[in-house]
């Protein structure tokens, strides 16, 4: 029996999942690493800290199958994208933290641009809109502040890369400095309508077009690497929501997949046809297949599954996430609280980087289970806004239900309430880590051991589906009450 090695580099933590030749997942090691936080809306991780996770958790994993290097018949890799890593080509190591995908540093300098009228140009090339999420202002203010930084780059020394692209280098014995089209489209400094990167935007920024990686497919030869001993084939890489697309077999237009874990993002596919949004929505590559990419439109939430990591670390008022669900269920419904959970702005369809979280409706009888219920639900609200911005951009898109995958989707109290502020079925499948599935299922397609795309879209399967049992008037009335509290957020800027 052949496996495939899933390498889910995640926000938080990093895992090694096997699946067998049936897709099946047969092993996982997962392992922490650590955020930093040195200022007021900065995120960083450690470089070396995310390639020694991978490293433990691929070693692990060999330990505890008690498989040999020959029983991996390839490597797929899927990580968290738009987040930023320089390192120097002749030593791999990189001249400061990775600059993560939360960060909020470059929101002066994407404010500058747009005031001199540059995100028409970001956004006819690349489907993005001027937002500090994105890679490319993250690389600039490391060109710009690292000393000696931009005099190297535009010397040869450095190289750039989202976390694929470092971990490949390194995997590679710095043989691949590659990337994947899904990642590319990300950087907002690659043309997804010409698939190659944008002179014009890397002029913009100042960009040493030699920094940047090759960009290939989603499922091609990225090198060999020696992590498990022998010699192993990478031969899949994705961003991590078009990995989830691919794991929910969403490979028809109008699919709609969302994901839910540190953030949520809702990708919902256009085929070879790019829609260009009206409604602030992204315009990116869902996947790219034999040079050819099919489109999708995304939404991005920052705070999904981070909305109960605060609750539990931040605020101390639950020790695990599972206990979230049990508390919400105490809630008192008529109490009506609601949370905006901006903490690092809001994403699509509003791009407000300045804005910060908010609770609305706090009593003195307001209570512990009041604020998880709200925080859980906070989640659904976020979502509908996402859905009506899809539904306005697109005219052919009628959904008739929603699969959902990620940790968060574990939660039986937020997909319910998720199905009654939607109004459609919300479906959860058997195997709610996708990223990893989808991810695997491109390299054991290129390895030949997986199926294609209609045999492979026969084998999902649902576990659970969640109906709406709302009337229109109710979950009309709770999502006006979330629209108005958004509104009264959007107006005080930090």
């Amino acid at each position: 029996m052949a496996f495939i090695l899933s390498i889910d580099q995640g926000t938080t933590s990093t895992r090694a999942i096997l699946f067998d030749s049936d897709m099946r997942s047969f092993q996982t090691v997962q392992k922490e690493f650590t955020q930093y936080f040195p200022h007021p809306g900065w995120v960083e991780h450690n470089p070396s800290e995310i390639l020694h996770s991978v490293n433990s958790v691929c070693s692990e994993l060999m330990v505890q199958s008690k498989l040999k290097p020959r029983d991996i018949a390839a490597i797929g890799i899927t990580n968290q994208r738009e987040t930023v890593v320089v390192w120097e080509r002749n030593t791999g190591n990189a001249i400061t933290n990775a600059i993560v995908w939360q960060d909020r540093r470059t929101s002066d300098l994407c404010r500058k641009l747009d005031a001199e009228g540059h995100e028409i140009l970001v956004t006819e090339k690349t489907g993005l809109v001027l937002d500090p999420y994105f890679s490319a202002t993250k690389l600039c203010w490391i060109l710009n502040n690292i000393e000696g930084a931009r005099k190297r780059a535009e010397a040869g020394e450095l190289l750039f890369g989202t976390i694929d692209s470092f971990l490949i280098w390194h995997l590679t014995n710095g043989k691949s400095h590659v990337t994947d089209a899904t990642n590319a489209s990300r950087t907002m400094l690659y043309d997804i309508f010409k698939g190659d990167w944008s002179d014009e935007i890397c002029n913009l920024l100042n960009i040493p077009l030699n920094m940047l990686p090759r960009v290939s497919n989603s499922a091609d030869d990225f090198g060999v690497t020696q992590i498990l001993g022998g010699h192993t084939p990478i031969f899949g890489v994705a961003g991590d929501q078009q990995a989830a697309t691919l794991g929910q077999t969403c490979f028809k237009p109008s699919m709609l997949k969302s994901t839910y874990g540190t953030g949520c993002f809702a990708l919902l596919n256009t085929g070879e046809r790019p829609i260009k949004s009206s409604n602030r929505l992204l315009t990116t590559i869902a996947y790219q297949l034999d040079d050819k990419a099919v489109y999708a439109l995304e939404g991005s939430i920052y705070n999904a599954g981070s909305v109960v990591q605060w609750l539990r670390d931040g605020l101390k008022i639950i020790d695990h996430a599972s206990k979230s669900d049990q508390l919400a269920s105490q809630a008192d419904e008529l109490h009506n609280l609601i949370l905006v959970p901006a903490f690092t702005g809001l994403g699509a369809p509003y791009w407000n980087s300045q804005c910060r979280g908010a609770i609305y409706g706090i009593t003195r009888n307001t209570k512990v289970a009041d604020l998880i219920s709200a925080a859980l639900q906070s989640v659904a609200f976020q979502t509908r806004d996402l859905l009506e911005a899809m539904y306005a951009d697109y005219p052919d898109f009628s959904l008739k239900s929603l699969r959902v995958d990620g940790g968060m989707c574990a939660s039986n109290f937020t997909m319910q309430f998720l199905a009654n502020i939607l109004g459609i079925p919300v479906e959860r499948p058997q195997v709610i880590e996708t990223t990893a599935l989808g991810v695997a299922w491109l390299a054991g397609m290129r390895a030949g051991i997986y199926p294609n795309q209609d045999i492979f879209a026969k084998k999902w399967a649902i576990d659970r589906r969640f109906d709406p049992q709302f009337e229109n008037d109710k979950k009309d009335f709770y999502y006006k009450k979330w629209k108005s509290a958004v509104q009264a957020t959007l107006s005080v800027e930090f």
